[in-house]
């Protein structure tokens, strides 16, 4: 999830390494990536994937969103009709339509992990506040502010929500959200991490002090790894795009992988290529170099 805010303003023309193994799928992440800032997919974009998969490479959404928010791209799913959803946590098949998605894989969060989380947390960062994200259902704590336009299903202290016998105790936990209102968002990220350790994987996608706090070894980049295994496909073979420290992991771990001219320093740093902002295409513009050398 990332709010619509620009990060940076860098807008160089793309750095493209040299490919030298046929790519055969394409991860991107949707928010400030494959999006524009109004949250559309451009036609020029539309185009480009249905080009990428006509030549028989897989296109997979890779984002931090939850399920119920991926009728952006429904539209647009082609083959598979897959995407990874909440940074790992879970692959949902698109091909049903918005609020008809299924479950292929859940990573879920164990209640004990996230309650430590919650508790180490309020600890090392007091006025920290708290959300769970499971499976359909959406909870908060009564102060978290109203960041993702939605209505809650229920309101409680996270110590309640997170319990045994909570309201959605009946679903997987996929992540849990903490917002601080004063902090800075990578010291935010750093402290916590600090904090909670192996007990829970931690990140964020938004310029906001909002993090993301998933299973251990949960992120984009492991639940790639397991679905490109599944059909094959090596690390070397994946060309993956993204702007945030969430995508880190899956920008080192692909074979490729670019950074948007929008991108957090941290992202840059961690591709091996860059290129223009999601206002202009910069997916669009890697995808169609791509397929010309092909």
């Amino acid at each position: 999830m990332r709010e619509n805010e620009r990060v940076t303003s860098a807008t160089r023309q793309p750095e493209t390494p040299a490919a030298d193994i046929p790519p055969r799928l394409i991860a991107t992440d949707l928010d400030g990536t494959l999006l524009r800032d109004d949250k559309s997919v451009s036609p020029r974009t539309v185009a480009a994937l249905a080009a990428a998969e006509e030549a028989g490479i897989e296109v997979f959404f890779v984002t931090g969103r939850p399920a119920r928010w991926m009728d952006v791209v429904s539209d647009h799913v082609h083959g598979h009709g897959l995407a990874i959803c909440g940074n790992g946590a879970a692959v949902v098949d698109l091909h049903g339509g918005p609020g008809a998605h299924r479950f292929v894989k859940v990573r879920e969060l164990a209640r004990q992990n996230a309650l430590d989380a919650v508790r180490l947390l309020r600890e090392a960062a007091p006025g920290t506040v708290y959300a769970v994200e499971q499976t359909y259902g959406f909870y908060q704590e009564p102060d978290y502010p109203k960041l993702h336009m939605e209505i809650p299903d229920n309101l409680a202290p996270a110590e309640e929500l997170l319990a045994e016998d909570g309201p959605g105790a009946a679903e997987p936990v996929l992540k849990i959200l903490a917002y601080h209102p004063s902090i800075d968002p990578d010291a935010f990220l750093t402290l916590s991490r600090l904090a909670i350790g192996e007990r829970a994987n931690v990140t964020r996608s938004s310029p906001s002090a909002l993090l993301e706090i998933s299973g251990p070894g949960v992120s984009k980049a492991s639940t790639l790894a397991l679905c490109c295994a599944e059909r094959g496909i090596s690390h070397e073979q994946v060309v993956a795009f993204g702007d945030m420290p969430n995508d880190i992991e899956m920008l080192t771990w692909a074979g490729q992988s670019y950074a948007m001219g929008n991108a957090h320093p941290d992202a840059i740093a961690a591709a091996s290529g860059r290129t223009v902002a999601n206002n202009e295409d910069g997916v669009a513009v890697v995808i169609e170099r791509m397929l010309e050398r092909m």
